[in-house]
């Protein structure tokens, strides 16, 4: 079975917030790209709707919108990007990164919301503590 943590980003108050995803939940993630939405339920959030916007596996390597599938695969990376941050003007590193699809390998998920819900996020996440 999946587990993911899911750090959810709410634009309108500027929080963030680390939440668990486990079991069927987890399962509503895999297969979803960098940018799909998913039902925030998922995470204990009814009503809302999420947008993946990056995330992170196991080792730290981080997932790259430009690499298709869940595989790692080394990418020429110039300019600074996410994962690679040059110290010179014109450098340019060959970085390992896993692609925009999760998978079971991903550890960490980045989201933000896209659509609210009738209920503010720190009441939901208050009712379930």
């Amino acid at each position: 079975m999946a587990s993911f943590t899911v750090v959810v980003g709410d634009p309108d108050s500027g929080l963030a917030h680390q939440l668990e995803a486990d079991g069927q939940d987890a399962n509503r993630f895999l297969g979803k790209s960098i940018g799909d939405e998913v039902d925030g339920s998922a995470v204990g959030l009814e009503g809302y709707t999420l947008e993946i916007t990056g995330g992170s596996d196991d080792a730290g390597r981080p997932l790259n919108k430009t690499v298709a599938g869940a595989d790692l695969q080394e990418v020429l990376m110039e300019g600074k990007q996410t994962g690679y941050n040059p110290n010179r003007d014109g450098e340019r590193r060959r970085i390992t990164v896993r692609g925009r699809e999760v998978s079971d390998a991903v550890a960490q998920i980045n989201a933000s919301v896209v659509e609210s819900g009738d209920t503010a996020v720190e009441e939901l996440l208050a009712e379930d503590e």
